[in-house]
């Protein structure tokens, strides 16, 4: 057992934390509180000793997490009333999804909001009777502290018991029902339009025009919607409806990328803005939203043109391949909004590895640019361009606890053509200015105390990253980041995938001085990790158009029915449904920060049925939507992905079957036709004659179709009814873009 390191030369004491793996679970080894990992041992420990569970679930970049720990869960007096009157047990949240949704699900029907770190008091057969997120440590004027909360729970256990546990059953009764998801018997999905119409007039209503976005604040980039608005402009493209949606979209993008909330410095996205200008970040970066970002930023690029939006998704991947990559090829998850100002603090400050001051900016810039009309150093510009004020652009209610006073979070103010009007410069001077400005930040900012990484790969978020790298790579023809999208599918396929068993793990973690294989988690995968997984790999082989990625996907479908598939009322549960240590089989019916897994599965499935010719993936892709066709009709708004899932249904998927070797000249033009356009409703297929391939076992027609007269040749089709072959990319284009075609 380790014995953990060493503070003011007093030997710290550990407790059982110090065995795991995760990241989150090990910033608590330390603690003076007697945690236990999820397991039968705190199980069977709260069983024996008659005693409630104090549940804590959070995960290693939440602010507010690194917050309570230092207010209580560092606090020997409340270690002390902790382990003597309740069993506690730490769980990363992103390594326990399963848990994490039942009690969350509990804490937001009681308390009417939700959160980490989330606190939940169970008793010994783990049922839930009271709940809550942050708790201060002392008592305040609205609402009692962290050891009231403790004392008041001790003396109702001890006294009031009876009445304390039926509450918390009652809820639990209300919740299963409540939480029910089924189709009724030979119930069809809802009418598409009605229901596409209905997400996008929602959609809008809560659009902020200035800012772009959807809510005042804080903001989310949430680009669930921003997808489902494509979408809906590709099959509105002539209404004004799909002028909005597409304007709506681009606009927020546009804006998201100008805030703060974009890292200027170092790129990648911060994980939501505090205000309603997208300037002032919670600073974590989440694995997740770089991920589906730059999937939205290259989409934005095929609609408009626009490079400004190649670059963002160029950008994005920079971030990840340099700061979230592991060696072995996997993604790790997140990094920290806290760190260090200095080497020689004590003290964490949200932000502090990111912000700047006005002095120091001077200072670093302080070559005077002899070409301005006006007299102007490099700072002078850069400091114009992104908003730097004197006493810092932060304002306080952005800034709660005084740790960004004096601070400036860079914002593109200007566009560079108006910052290079006001200094008499051409613009492509102000460009080079600003970048050299940018570069020399970065140097400097390399050299300050760093965030917590969290290391933990996890096989959906991996997913996620791999659909950003294959789309941005096949767009922008970028081999490279195919190829790394490439790399860390190999990874998942050698480190995450059981072959023995054909189970796809959760999560595995970089190791000191260990190979990867020997610190792969043993927590088996959950419902996400196999539909993003998928998915990515359905976005690999349109990129890389190598076969071997469709046949995993294709077994990995295979085991995600066998586990998670309600084989009485349709959709997938979230988590394992036989576990008896959790107590709700849920459905996740909202898209949110991630799409929800029956969503991406719906969209899966249809796909799926395209390339292996299994009539049974459209079917329960059908399915899926019948079962959350209430959900749909009243709050589509709530599940944009499975409109998606509905529209692509609905209008049928396109198969664009390219016949001809992949390297020859004639091939790439035609696919390089296909990857630059927005066809949301499609799947790609490359016919190379190789009759023994995965695909020509799976769709024998292929047989059938051959190049025209020696060349690379393009069939548009729907169910393989097919237009004409075309073996131009203008033609191709044409028969892409005519919404009346096969």
């Amino acid at each position: 057992m380790a014995t953990g390191g060493k503070d003011q030369g007093t030997q710290k004491r550990t407790n059982r934390l110090c065995n795991e793996k995760s990241p989150y679970l090990l910033q608590h080894a330390h603690n003076p509180v007697d945690w236990f990992p999820w397991g039968q041992e705190a199980f069977d420990k709260a069983k024996s000793e008659d005693k409630p569970i104090f549940l804590s679930v959070g995960y290693s970049t939440c602010h507010w997490c690194h917050v309570m720990e230092r207010e209580s869960f560092e606090d020997a007096d409340i270690g002390k009333l902790l382990g003597e009157n309740f069993v506690c047990i730490k769980v990363d949240r992103e390594e326990r999804p399963d848990v994490d949704k039942v009690y969350m699900t509990f804490v937001q029907a009681t308390s009417g909001g939700g959160g980490w770190p989330m606190s939940v008091w169970l008793t010994p057969d783990l049922r839930p009777f009271l709940g809550g997120t942050y708790f201060p440590p002392k008592d305040s004027m609205y609402r009692p502290g962290f050891k009231t909360v403790l004392l008041r729970i001790t003396e109702q256990w001890k006294n009031n018991r009876e009445a304390l546990v039926s509450k918390g059953e009652h809820i639990l009764e209300a919740l299963r029902k409540g939480t029910a998801i089924a189709a009724s018997e030979g119930e069809t999905p809802p009418h598409c339009p009605d229901v596409m119409e209905r997400c996008f007039q929602q959609l809008a209503s809560t659009y902020e025009e200035e800012y772009g976005g959807f809510r005042e604040s804080p903001k989310f980039p949430t680009p669930v919607n921003l997808r489902f608005l494509f979408s809906y402009w590709a099959q509105q493209k002539t209404s004004t409806q799909g002028a909005q949606a597409l304007q709506m979209a681009l606009h927020t993008l546009k804006m998201m990328a100008l805030g703060g909330i974009h890292d200027h410095v170092a790129q990648g996205f911060h994980r939501y803005s505090t205000d309603s200008i997208w300037h002032v970040p919670h600073f974590e970066k989440m694995l997740y939203d770089q991920g589906q970002l730059a999937v939205a930023y290259i989409t934005a690029y095929q609609i408009s043109g626009d490079v400004f939006f190649a670059d963002v998704a160029r950008d994005i991947l920079c971030y990840v391949s340099r700061d979230l990559s592991d060696k072995s090829g996997g993604f790790y998850s997140a990094e920290d909004a806290d760190s260090y100002p200095t080497a020689e603090s004590t003290e964490k400050k949200e932000g502090a590895f990111c912000v700047w001051t006005h002095d120091e900016i001077k200072s670093l810039l302080s070559q005077p640019v002899t070409e301005a009309t006006v007299p102007a150093t490099q700072a002078d510009i850069f400091m114009h361009h992104y908003g730097v004020e004197e006493q810092g652009n932060v304002q306080s209610e952005q800034d709660p606890h005084g740790e960004l006073k004096g601070q400036n979070v860079l914002i593109v103010r200007y566009s560079v053509e108006l910052t290079a009007a006001k200094f008499g410069l051409s613009v492509d001077r102000a460009k080079e200015i600003l970048r050299e400005g940018r570069q020399r930040l970065a140097e400097v900012r390399r050299q300050r105390p760093r965030p917590h990484l969290d290391s933990k790969m996890l096989s959906s978020w991996n997913g996620l990253m791999i659909s950003g790298f294959a789309q941005v790579g096949a767009v922008l023809g970028e081999q490279m980041f195919v190829e790394r999208a490439k790399r860390a599918a190999q990874f998942l396929k050698e480190h995450m995938w059981d072959p023995v068993d054909r189970k796809l793990l959760r999560a595995c973690y970089r190791g000191e001085e260990m190979e990867v294989e020997q610190i792969a988690s043993p927590i088996p995968g959950f419902l996400d990790d196999y539909a993003f997984v998928v998915a990515g790999l359905l976005d690999l082989y349109e990129a890389s158009l190598e076969p071997e990625w469709l046949e995993w996907a294709e077994v990995l479908q295979e085991r995600q029915d066998q586990l998670y598939w309600d084989k009485v009322d349709s959709g997938y549960f979230s988590s394992d449904p036989n576990d008896q240590c959790v107590l709700l089989s849920l459905k996740e019916d909202q898209d949110g920060a991630e799409p929800s897994a029956n969503s991406e599965s719906a969209l899966n499935l249809l796909k799926l049925s395209h390339y292996t010719g299994r009539a049974e993936w459209a079917e329960q892709a059908k399915q899926i939507l019948a079962a959350f066709s209430i959900r749909l009709i009243k709050v589509p708004i709530a599940l944009p992905e499975m409109v998606r899932a509905l529209m692509a249904h609905y209008h049928t998927l396109r198969q664009v079957v390219i016949c001809g070797q992949p390297d020859s000249e004639d091939t790439i033009s035609l696919l390089a036709c296909v990857n630059t356009h927005f066809i949301p409703n499609k799947v790609l297929l490359l016919a190379d004659g190789n009759t023994e391939s995965f695909l020509y076992r799976r769709l024998p027609v292929l047989s059938t179709m051959e190049p025209l007269q020696g060349r690379a040749t393009a069939y548009v089709c729907k169910n393989f009814t097919c237009s004409l072959p075309v073996t131009s990319p203008t033609d191709l284009r044409r028969v892409l873009l005519d919404s009346h075609s096969p």
